[in-house]
């Protein structure tokens, strides 16, 4: 029976939908899922976890209680875990955590990494992924002693596999002192990570100016969207860059993407390609968008994009 360890990432004292289907992509027959959790001290989690796989719940912690969150000390404490409970493969999200984290972890194991996977063969040690501003899909083999993966969020879709959980209180020895963390600065657009969105609607040059994003931001909230914006909208300083959606900001994979006002160039393709679902509108029927699109709507976003408003809030 191989041990597998799943960083379990905690957000508003919930679990992050994210992570189900990274349990689901290190589930198998031979596999006992081990949830790593470092940063609540409650049983609140149990039933959502068991509901999706994982038998072992390890509550990581140190003589003083939870851990705060300081990357170093986390790797080292997560690496404890590891080694005390035998457990020589780990998953995680690419999450802005996941980047912070499974690096660190890989370089203190001597681990061989790979991160942003889209598919898992965990028996064969292969993961895939995209490569080249998603012109080709890779498929990479790993070997050594411990194995590290970071999943794409949102592109494995979580499947139910209930089971009976235990939650285990695991007291970790850290003492990694090189990093103190005195402040945490959420960024302007601080809210739902782009990363990890199940909605997101982006804004392009044709948004005209910041405040013109509003108008994308009403409609976000009403569906429980992240907003994002391309290249050409950051360059312009519509937007600022953690907002970028691209080659050259984030990729992204949710299940609905609405593009407003973007052209569709290959660099802001690669970025959000591998959304369910894709929804363009711009005024231009001969925009790239509409070549790559599940639904394309010809029209003004400054029009289109109130009428969507005003009809969600009719339905709410």
């Amino acid at each position: 029976m191989e041990k597998i360890g799943i960083l379990i990432e905690i957000k508003d004292h919930e679990v992050k939908k994210a992570n189900y289907g990274v349990i689901t992509a290190a589930r198998g027959d031979d596999h006992e899922l081990y949830a790593l959790v470092l940063d609540v001290h409650e049983d609140a989690y149990k039933d959502r976890l068991q509901e999706h796989g994982v038998q072992k719940i390890i509550d990581i912690s140190e003589r003083e209680g939870t851990i705060p969150w300081n990357p170093e000390v986390w790797a080292k404490a997560i690496i404890h875990t590891m080694n005390h409970f035998g457990i020589n493969t780990l998953f995680g999200l690419t999450s802005a955590r996941g980047k912070d984290l499974l690096p660190r972890i890989a370089a203190s194991l001597d681990a061989p990494l790979v991160m942003d996977c889209t598919g898992i063969n965990v028996a064969n040690r292969t993961v895939t992924k995209s490569q080249f501003s998603g012109k080709v899909t890779a498929t990479i083999k790993l070997n050594g002693p411990y194995y590290i993966y970071g999943i794409r969020p949102n592109t494995i879709e979580p499947e139910l596999a209930p089971c009976e959980a235990e939650v285990i209180h695991h007291k970790a020895t850290v003492d990694a002192e090189r990093m103190v963390i005195k402040e945490i600065k959420q960024p302007r657009s601080a809210g739902i990570d782009l990363t990890e969105a199940e909605i997101i609607i982006s804004g392009g040059r044709a948004m005209e100016g910041v405040e013109n994003f509003e108008i994308l931001r009403e409609c976000a909230e009403l569906i429980g969207a992240a907003v994002g914006a391309s290249r050409a909208a950051v360059d312009a300083r519509y937007a600022p860059h953690d907002m970028q959606v691209g080659q050259t900001g984030k990729t992204v994979s949710p299940k609905i993407y609405i593009a407003c006002g973007i052209s569709g160039s290959i660099q802001h393709f690669a970025g959000m390609k591998t959304s369910s679902v894709i929804v363009a509108i711009n005024t231009d029927p001969d925009a790239p968008i509409f070549e790559k699109c599940d639904y394309g709507i010809v029209g003004d976003l400054f029009e289109i994009v109130p009428i969507m408003t005003k009809q969600l809030k009719n339905k709410s």
